[in-house]
């Protein structure tokens, strides 16, 4: 059976906030809307609760104290207020260095985590920048290599955005707290997908944020340990003090208690969600290798998030790819960066050639996708791929056996 609508397959990008989420949200628009930081009303009394027991969910789904979350507008806040707050926090230099300190990240983190160290660099830190291998994965050993007397602080994302492979967060994170540096994770397309424990996986500082996992837009959180080690960051924001000092603002009561009523529906769907997702992912990957040559799924094979690919196709040109599945909402990169048209600095990390890079599809399933929508996306892929083809006088000569890297082409 095919499917006539657009069919949504970017939830990497942003998920459908579960219709459970918005009935929970409603009475704050209208009936709950006092200000939750007004402690001498009954209004603000409620909205405090409220915020109370969302922050309880939050710190549920990750194995973190309530005292823990702190509530931002979205995962980039997060990433900068963690990463700023806690290098500044923390600057020192070895003796004779006129550095601030030594930060390590990776080439194919976020920007909203690549941007904020480079802005770190300008201020006198130095930064470490890993370069992942084919797999994408960022190891323990490779961060091991990379510390040094003055490592403060290393960020390495949990799950990758666009590729979906999983670091090696806990082992690393071990070894933060062995030299005496802080572990940031960026857990965006993590928290929420996969099981959390902030305590046992040796995170000192974590980002996440509501619209990756069916809550609303524009509210984020971020992780700070209390215990062993107590982190302290310096604020970005100034005016009142809210959120323990760390981040100042009027909060914003609707979306933090959708936010928690979003935690609260993946403590207890995660594990269902997760089994379902993985068995239509490999399913559409199965069908599109079978059906495709010059097909390849980026970054690790085994080690990434059930519900995520990113694939190429061969002797496609991206552009036209995605018009040529017009009705199938998907991206070739980071939604952040979309627009661009320079193909993806992550795959492009990977080792991945820029034609390659410029025909990959990020492909991500969310828990309405239903097994027909991904038969009809799978057929329609299929279907655009082969037109695409069938105009492309490269593979014609690849169907001949000729070896397009070996061709010398000449200009007149």
């Amino acid at each position: 059976m095919s499917i006539d609508r657009p069919i949504y397959m970017d939830n990497a990008s942003t998920t459908r906030t579960d219709p459970r989420v918005v009935e929970a949200m409603l009475p704050y628009f209208t009936e709950i809307y006092g200000n939750s930081a007004s402690r001498n009303h009954s209004f603000g009394w409620d909205a405090e609760e409220a915020v109370t027991i969302a922050r309880g969910q939050a710190a549920a789904l990750i194995g973190a104290g309530p005292k823990e979350i702190i509530w931002t507008s979205g995962a980039t806040e997060s990433n900068n207020l963690a990463i700023k707050g806690a290098a500044r926090m923390h600057a020192k230099a070895p003796a004779g260095s006129t550095g601030r300190g030594h930060i390590i990240t990776a080439t194919h983190e976020h920007k909203a985590v690549l941007d904020p160290c480079k802005r770190l660099e300008r201020e006198g830190f130095d930064v470490t920048y890993l370069e992942p291998p084919s797999d994408g994965i960022i190891t323990r050993k490779m961060v091991e290599g990379a510390m040094r007397e003055d490592t403060i602080l290393v960020t390495v994302m949990w799950a990758n955005n666009e590729i979906g492979t999983i670091n090696e967060v806990p082992e690393i994170g071990a070894l933060c707290h062995e030299r005496g540096a802080l572990m940031h994770t960026d857990a965006t397309q993590w928290v929420g997908k996969m099981p959390t424990n902030v305590e046992s996986d040796n995170i000192d500082l974590m980002s996440f944020s509501s619209h990756k996992l069916y809550g609303p837009n524009g509210v984020g959180a971020l992780y700070v340990r209390r215990r062993r080690p107590r982190v302290r960051i310096e604020a970005m924001l100034d005016g009142g003090g809210h959120e323990r000092g760390m981040r100042s603002g009027t909060l914003n009561v609707s979306g933090i208690v959708g936010f928690g009523k979003a935690c609260e529906l993946c403590s207890e769907e995660m594990a269902e969600d997760a089994e379902r997702l993985f068995k239509l992912r490999t399913r559409m990957e199965n069908e599109l290798s079978a059906a495709l040559d010059v097909v390849a799924v980026n970054g690790h094979p085994d080690r990434r998030l059930p519900h995520l690919t990113n694939i190429s196709f061969g002797f496609v040109e991206g552009e036209s790819l995605m018009m040529g599945i017009g009705n199938i909402a998907c991206s070739s990169g980071s939604a952040c960066t979309s627009a661009s048209l320079e193909p993806s600095y992550v795959l492009k990390a990977l080792g991945v050639g820029d034609e390659l890079a410029h025909s990959s599809l990020r492909l991500s399933l969310g828990r309405w996708t239903t097994e027909e929508e991904v038969d009809t996306a799978t057929r329609g892929i299929i279907k655009a791929v082969k037109h695409l083809r069938s105009m492309s006088p490269l593979y014609d000569l690849h169907n001949e056996g000729i070896d397009i890297s070996t061709i010398n082409w000449q200009s007149h």
